[in-house]
C-alpha cells in the first residue's frame, strides 16, 4: 500500500486588490502515521500555556501575552523530523493577466500547483486539506483538484486522492500552517509593528537558518521557500 501523506494548506494576501505586495501559499505535511502524535503534542503545548485543547492558535492571535506559546509551537515544528513546510511567496507587482489570457483566479491556481508540485510524488497518496475561508471554498476545492490531476497526469486521482476543506479549529496541523504562512507573509512586507510578531519571525529565521526573504534550495525539505517573481 502506498504511503499516505496529509498536506495542510493555507494562504495569506491572495486577493487581487488587497493592496498587499505579495501572496503567500503554503503547506505543512507529514505522513498519516504521524498525524495523531503531532496533534496530541500540540495540544499538550497548548495545555502547558493554559489553553484548552480545542483552543485555536493562529497568526492573527499572536500577542506579547501568548508569545511563549507560539515560540514553543515553532520550536516543536523544527524539532519534529516528521513535519515539513513549504511556502510560495508570489510577488504581485507587475502582474499582467490580460497579456496571458488569464484571470487572477487562473494565476492563483497556477501558483497553488507550483507550491504543491515539490511536495507531491508519484509513489505516495496525498490528502490535501484547506482551511474553509468563505462560501467559495467548495468550488475552490473542486477546481484545485482538477488542476492538480491535469498537471500531474493523475486522471484516475491515484496520487492526489482527496482535496477537501476543514475548519482550522479542528486541525492542529492546519493551525501550525497558518502561523508559519502568516509569518512568511509578514516577513516579506514592510510595517510590521507588533513586537511579538517580529520576535516569532526572528525565531523562524534562527531555527531555519534562512532570511525568509529569499528562496531556499529546491531540495530543502524541512523549511522550503520559493519566491516567485514574474508577469504571468
Amino acid at each position: 500500500m502506498s504511503q499516505v501523506i496529509n498536506v495542510y494548506c493555507d494562504e495569506s494576501c491572495h486577493l487581487e486588490h488587497d493592496r498587499q505586495p505579495a501572496m503567500a501559499l503554503g503547506a505543512v505535511w507529514c505522513s498519516l502515521d504521524h498525524v495523531r502524535s503531532a496533534t496530541e503534542r500540540i495540544r499538550e503545548i497548548k495545555a502547558k500555556h493554559g489553553l484548552q485543547p480545542g483552543s485555536e492558535v493562529k497568526w492573527t492571535k499572536l500577542s506579547p501575552g501568548n508569545l511563549p506559546l507560539y515560540l514553543d509551537l515553532s520550536d516543536y515544528f523544527f524539532d519534529t523530523e516528521s513535519l515539513n513546510f513549504r511556502c510560495l511567496v508570489a510577488h504581485k507587482a507587475g502582474l499582467r493577466h490580460g497579456d496571458y489570457g488569464q484571470t487572477h483566479d487562473d494565476w492563483y491556481y497556477k501558483m497553488y500547483f507550483t507550491m504543491l508540485q515539490v511536495i507531491l510524488e508519484p509513489h505516495a497518496c496525498f490528502r490535501i486539506y484547506l482551511d474553509i475561508k468563505d462560501t467559495r471554498s467548495a468550488a475552490k476545492v473542486r477546481h484545485l483538484h482538477d488542476v492538480l490531476a491535469h498537471n500531474l497526469y493523475d486522471f484516475s486521482r491515484d496520487i492526489v486522492t482527496r482535496v477537501q476543506t476543514v475548519r482550522s479549529h479542528e486541525s492542529e496541523l492546519l493551525q501550525i500552517a497558518d502561523i508559519l504562512i502568516g509569518a512568511l507573509s509578514a516577513a516579506n512586507r514592510e510595517g510590521i509593528e507588533s513586537p511579538a510578531k517580529k520576535a516569532l519571525i526572528e525565531r523562524l529565521r534562527q531555527r531555519s537558518g534562512y532570511s525568509l526573504t529569499r528562496s531556499t534550495l529546491l531540495r530543502e525539505k524541512k523549511f522550503n521557500i520559493f519566491h516567485w517573481r514574474g508577469t504571468s
